[in-house]
């Protein structure tokens, strides 16, 4: 796409570190990605600021039938957020959705496995937390995010994105401590169409970044 801001996720999340530079030498911070397109952007962000990187593994629930149609999402931990109007507006019934579930969570245990091993999860209580992913069409996705970190009693919370349509952002400064973000376009479409590269980030890149920032002591609590 000629003319995107983004040139691929690891320039988004060059160009949001800058937007994150009040962040920086806070003692304690931690970033937290959601994998997997979170992870290059993130990665960007937790060597710009020197912070700890991490996971926040969240599935993003499908609607029966319309797969990219968010009908909710669950996070590590049994967290789980719906999207009643969706659901209510297409009908789901209640066993459904417990089917998607289901299968999600599978995917979930899955990839922790996958890109963590044994390595416990990080501290979260009393840390800013910033959350970081490669963009937000709808946001249920990042909502279950927050709904996990706020079980760990975070100090501050804040969600940084390089795009999202102006009502997610709305709907998210609601529930946190800040919304950073650097384009929030009115014709906003999807998250692909702010990226010149946007080629989906493998289980491998992912456990590539993760070791890098781990092996270096940006993993270090």
């Amino acid at each position: 796409m000629f003319g995107a801001p983004f040139a691929d996720r690891h320039d988004a999340g060059r160009q949001l570190a800058r937007a994150l530079e009040h962040l920086a030498g806070e003692p304690d911070l931690l970033v937290l990605a959601l994998p997997r397109g979170g992870v290059p952007v993130a990665w960007e962000v937790a060597r710009a600021l020197g912070a700890e990187l991490d996971l926040l593994l969240v599935r993003k629930l499908g609607t029966p039938g319309q797969p990219e149609l968010a009908m909710g999402a669950i996070a590590s931990g049994g967290i789980e957020v719906l999207n009643p109007r969706v659901i209510e507006a297409l009908g789901v019934p209640e066993h459904r959705i417990r089917e998607v579930a289901r299968s999600e969570y599978e995917e979930l245990k899955r990839r922790e496995q996958a890109y963590r091993g044994d390595r416990p999860p990080p501290r979260i209580e009393g840390r800013t937390v910033v959350v970081v992913d490669d963009g937000l069409a709808t946001g249920s996705t990042m909502r279950a995010a927050v709904a996990a970190l706020k079980s760990g009693n975070p100090a501050r919370i804040v969600v940084a994105v390089p795009v999202a349509p102006p009502d997610t952002v709305r709907t998210l400064e609601a529930q946190v401590d800040e919304v950073v973000t650097l384009l929030t376009p009115p014709n906003f479409a999807a998250v692909g169409q702010w990226y010149l590269d946007f080629g989906q980030t493998s289980d491998e890149e992912v456990r590539e970044l993760l070791r890098e920032a781990w092996k270096t002591g940006a993993g270090k609590s």
